[in-house]
């Protein structure tokens, strides 16, 4: 039919695939392509798909983003974006990102800087931040059902009213954080965790229906996690 584009499965590659000496217009789909610590030139990115890219140690100061979809892309301390362009805002994933409220269900997001970042209200539901850096961030009302912490770095982040049914904590650093008003930790596994001891006797004397729930991942009840750390 006229006007219907059809894919030629004989030149098409993966999007995740292309890499930056492959642009060749402003219509550039590199959706998850790992781009880590390179130097973009001066490439033409204007309305390009660049979701999911990793970002992370590159530099595009020269690139032109108008337009371009930074969505869950990754950056860090090291990614360089061109002057007055507001990556923070733009929907990637990195310190001092404003994600409040964003929907980042069932995201990669291992390892991923967040430090000084605004996730109030955020949904997270699936999402896995093991090995994340969480210090001092705000996760108040926050969705993180089901969530993977395993080994993140939250000393001081404030978990608010945030939903921590059937988390995985395990070995998560929680220093400093606060755990006194999450709305559930029904089948949450707090095996070794570093920093709770001061909080252990309000967690265990939350309800039964939260303690005593079993995390079919982990193998384990949220009390007898808990418990465990009283040998720590």
């Amino acid at each position: 039919m006229v006007g219907l584009g059809y894919l030629d499965l004989r030149t098409w590659s993966a999007p995740e695939t292309l890499q930056p000496e492959q642009i060749r217009d402003s219509s550039t789909d590199a959706r998850g392509a790992d781009w880590r610590e390179q130097d973009l030139g001066e490439h033409d990115l204007r309305n390009a798909n660049l979701c999911r890219c990793d970002l992370r140690g590159s530099n595009l100061s020269r690139c032109q983003l108008d337009g371009a979809n930074l969505r869950l892309a990754r950056f860090d301390r090291a990614t360089r974006v061109p002057e007055g362009f507001d990556l923070c805002s733009s929907g990637a994933v990195g310190p001092g990102a404003k994600l409040n409220g964003a929907f980042l269900n069932n995201s990669d997001l291992r390892e991923i800087d967040l430090r000084g970042a605004m996730l109030m209200g955020a949904y997270l539901s699936g999402a896995d931040l093991s090995g994340a850096l969480l210090d001092g961030v705000s996760l108040a009302g926050s969705d993180l059902r089901f969530t993977a912490l395993r080994g993140a770095m939250c000393r001081k982040t404030r978990f608010g009213t945030s939903q921590l049914d059937m988390a995985d904590l395990r070995g998560a650093d929680l220093q400093g954080a606060t755990l006194d008003s999450v709305d559930s930790i029904k089948g949450a596994d707090f095996s070794g965790c570093f920093g709770l001891n001061d909080q252990l006797p309000a967690l265990l004397n939350r309800a039964t229906a939260e303690l005593d729930h079993w995390n079919p991942l982990t193998r384990n009840t949220t009390r007898n996690s808990l418990e465990s750390l009283r040998d720590i």
